[in-house]
């Protein structure tokens, strides 16, 4: 199992609690568990690098465990209790500089552990019904929140005791001043600058800029008519990819709001985004059960794996070499079906239309013309 994990290139987590890893250039995948005690308990909600070299990898399951699993080892070297599962799923995971984790479930309780002590050192209370928590990858110890009716907020975990140093705003009351509803699905930090991109439950993306003294959004996007459910950032920082519950993936301009692109070939609805770090791709998965590696240049499919169960997160190993290789077979083979789908649709195209014949008369219409027939008949024969 060591030698199959250094492989992967992709990790995803699933719905029955099994950890999943993709080598897209050996067209493999792999599941790293064991299969014979599947739990719903153990259901992976959120996946994230232990280190820098990407060497360990952190998962927080619905039981509110956090796993390590080792690559070099191929196998999990440590489980430890980071949650109570009344509390609800993880919402956001992540590593601090000095060795620490950061936890935060849907109540929204963000918690903060050392390996020295099984009880949290710092608790920050942000709010209800928190659908994701994210860090600022610039400055660590900065967190970033939102959920349903809970706006985005910006709290520094070395003051956990003070409030956000930035708290949004709602939008305006519509024109029948009324309140409008929020719902913070997915936040990400924009790099080289303090804007936080964030994607709601309505549709729509908003950019907010601590730096100014304006706490409403200064920027206001619409994508579909479908919630959101994740986004991410490619390279530059000049764009934002988000995904929704329709399978509908799309690439938005951050400078003009307007619509670049749409990316198909997904069926079920998006749960997990995430834009390589040096090359433009984006990877996606969801409740299709599908691993895709699409292209940002072109806009597409590069890569597509069934995977068996529902997919809630990915992560990506940046540091192989094999992303710098392009489409590769698994490009060709994404070819060779779209190649296979034009020639049905030729196919169809080709086809002679058989058009349908007259309507079939009603029995009372049939009734009616041999009463007439009858009478025709009976006046001859007087005649």
């Amino acid at each position: 199992m060591a030698d199959s994990s250094r492989l992967c290139s992709v990790f995803l987590g699933s719905e029955t609690g099994i950890l999943k890893g993709v080598s897209l250039s050996r067209k493999q995948a792999f599941n790293f568990c064991n299969t014979q005690h599947l739990s719903r308990d153990q259901e992976v909600r959120v996946l994230v690098w232990g280190d820098r070299a990407e060497t360990d990898l952190l998962l927080g399951a619905r039981d509110g465990s956090v796993k390590t699993f080792s690559l070099e080892k191929g196998s999990f070297t440590e489980t430890r209790s980071c949650g109570d599962p009344q509390e609800g799923g993880f919402t956001g995971l992540e590593v601090l500089e000095e060795g620490g984790l950061v936890t935060c479930q849907e109540t929204g309780t963000i918690r903060v552990w050392r390996e020295s002590s099984s009880d949290p050192v710092a608790e920050v209370i942000t709010g209800k019904n928190v659908s994701r928590m994210r860090q600022n990858p610039a400055q660590r110890n900065k967190m970033a929140t939102g959920g349903k009716e809970n706006g985005l907020k910006i709290w520094d975990l070395e003051n956990p005791k003070n409030p956000p140093v930035f708290s949004a705003k709602n939008l305006k009351d519509d024109w029948l001043d009324l309140k409008r509803a929020q719902w913070v699905r997915d936040i990400a930090f924009i790099p080289q600058s303090e804007k936080v991109v964030t994607c709601t439950g309505y549709h729509q993306v908003h950019i907010h800029d601590p730096s100014s003294p304006q706490r409403r959004p200064v920027m206001e996007m619409e994508f579909g008519d479908h919630p959101l459910t994740a986004l991410s950032l490619p390279t530059g920082g000049t764009s934002v990819v988000v995904g929704n519950t329709r399978g509908e993936v799309a690439v938005l301009d951050l400078r003009k709001g307007l619509v670049r692109g749409v990316l198909k070939g997904l069926c079920g609805g998006v749960r997990a985004l995430q834009c390589h770090p040096s090359f433009p791709i984006v990877a996606s998965c969801g409740l299709d059960r599908f691993l895709r590696i699409h292209s940002l240049e072109d806009r597409k499919l590069q890569h597509k794996v069934y995977l068996k169960s529902r997919l809630n997160c990915l992560l990506l190993a940046s540091q192989r070499e094999e992303w710098g290789g392009g489409a590769g077979a698994g490009g060709e083979e994404v070819k060779k079906e779209e190649e296979e789908e034009e020639e049905e649709d030729e196919v169809w195209e080709n086809m002679e239309r058989v058009e349908e014949q007259g309507k079939r008369k009603s029995t009372t219409e049939e009734e009616e013309e041999e009463e007439t027939l009858k009478k025709k008949k009976s006046k001859k024969g007087e005649d």
